[in-house]
């Protein structure tokens, strides 16, 4: 979307909605965007600590 067309969005989002709403829309957006990345973080390290983990396991 060019730069022009999202202003217009917003600014017409904003009218028939209210600033607030608005907002919170585009805060849940980016949170839900970061949690993804979270867990998918998450989810390498704990398969890094189960590979490290086999591993002393083995090598005792």
């Amino acid at each position: 979307m060019e730069e022009s067309q999202t202003l217009t969005y917003l600014l017409t989002a904003v009218s028939q909605v209210g600033f607030p709403i608005v907002l919170t829309g585009y805060l849940l957006i980016r949170f839900e965007k970061k949690l993804e990345t979270l867990t998918e973080s998450i989810l390498r390290l704990t398969e890094v600590i189960k590979k490290n983990s086999s591993e002393d396991s083995h090598g005792k």
